[in-house]
């Protein structure tokens, strides 16, 4: 999947947590998610540096909330990629279920069908 794919897929399945999200199709929706909020810091910068300083950029805050719901849907669209239940995104609280779930983010999907849907690399 292309970065331009991945964009139109994380946005186009906004309240999607069902289904199977690819490695790529993830991957590039979370730096599509880094390049808004880096390119929303700057014009927050320029016109709110006060706010900024404090930490609130309003920019950046509001791009932020309108990405939090796709960037968790594409989130357990790939753990049941790997065949986990979308629940273990709960352990995200933790400093070690984070780590944990970068290394699931990482590992290659089960191939063909599973119990959350087809292969997302089915056509490729």
């Amino acid at each position: 999947m292309s970065f331009s794919e991945a964009i139109v897929s994380g946005l186009r399945n906004y309240f999607n947590f069902s289904g199977r999200a690819s490695r790529s199709e993830f991957w590039y929706f979370m730096l599509f998610c880094v390049l808004t909020a880096i390119g929303t810091l700057i014009p927050d910068i320029f016109f709110f540096w006060s706010l900024v300083a404090q930490g609130l950029g309003p920019i950046n805050m509001v791009a932020s909330l309108v990405l939090v719901v796709p960037g968790i849907a594409a989130s357990v669209r790939r753990l049941h990629d790997i065949d986990r239940t979308g629940w273990w995104y709960l352990i995200a609280i933790t400093l070690v279920g984070s780590l944990l779930l970068i290394v699931w983010f990482f590992k290659k999907g089960q191939a063909g069908k599973n119990r959350f849907g087809e292969d997302p690399l089915r056509h490729v």
